[in-house]
C-alpha cells in the first residue's frame, strides 16, 4: 500500500527552485553573448553572409 511521503521543508523548496531559475539564467545569459558575437562578426562557430554596401547601390 502507498504510503504518504513526508512533507519537505519550505527552504528545501526554495533552494531547488532558486538552482532551476538559475539554469535559465545562463541559458540566457550564453544566448545573448552568442547574439552579441555574431552580430559583431566576432563569432567563430557561425558563419554569417556580410553583406557589402557598394553591392546595394
Amino acid at each position: 500500500m502507498a504510503v504518504p511521503k513526508k512533507r519537505s521543508s519550505i527552504l528545501k523548496k526554495h533552494i531547488r527552485k532558486n538552482i532551476w531559475k538559475k539554469g535559465g539564467y545562463w541559458a540566457a545569459v550564453k544566448a545573448f553573448s552568442l547574439a552579441k558575437s555574431v552580430s559583431t562578426g566576432n563569432s567563430k562557430s557561425f558563419f554569417v553572409r556580410q553583406i557589402n554596401k557598394k553591392t546595394l547601390e
